[in-house]
């Protein structure tokens, strides 16, 4: 069902996209949008480890948590920040995870998440609680269990 990287030379192994999941600060959600026309949303995403799960946090109402209403079914690519090859040219990274995504119903660990998300950014404890108080409530959290996840080595030239 899903198609494996066709320059088996490029393709990273699980390890390698492990680590651009957890370091990528940001990547693009793509989700099946209104009238079935693709939608993609730049979202930054905390990495777990130990489920092996990416979570996202968002408003509770547009587009996209339509979307995802109607289609759990998601991809979201991130890249790593790249290097240059001594010229125009340019070598990065990509991973793509494809599954489906579930809303988390439970505030405590909304906000757990989101801490942890938060921790990407920046280390003030007293920021992230203040920002976690004050958005929290307001706040939805979407948990994406990968079916698939492929990552490649690109030489931009």
């Amino acid at each position: 069902m899903f198609r494996e990287v066709v320059r088996k030379k490029q393709a990273l192994d699980g390890a390698a996209c492990v680590e651009i999941l957890k370091t990528a600060k940001r990547g693009v959600l793509a989700v099946t949008g209104a009238e079935g026309y693709p939608y993609a949303v730049p979202l930054n995403h905390y990495y777990n480890e130990e489920d092996g799960c990416l979570y996202f946090h968002s408003g509770k109402t547009g587009h996209k948590m339509e979307a995802l209403a109607n289609n759990a079914k998601v991809s979201y690519c991130v890249t790593d920040d790249g290097e240059s090859a001594g010229d125009w040219s340019y070598f990065f990274r990509s991973v793509i995870v494809f599954g489906e995504v579930e809303m988390i119903e439970d505030r405590d660990e909304i906000y757990r998440i989101s801490r942890l998300l938060s921790l990407k950014f920046t280390s003030d404890e007293e920021y992230i609680a203040h920002e976690i108080a004050h958005s929290g409530p307001a706040t939805a959290m979407f948990r994406l269990r990968p079916a698939h996840i492929t990552g490649k080595r690109v030489h931009e030239r």
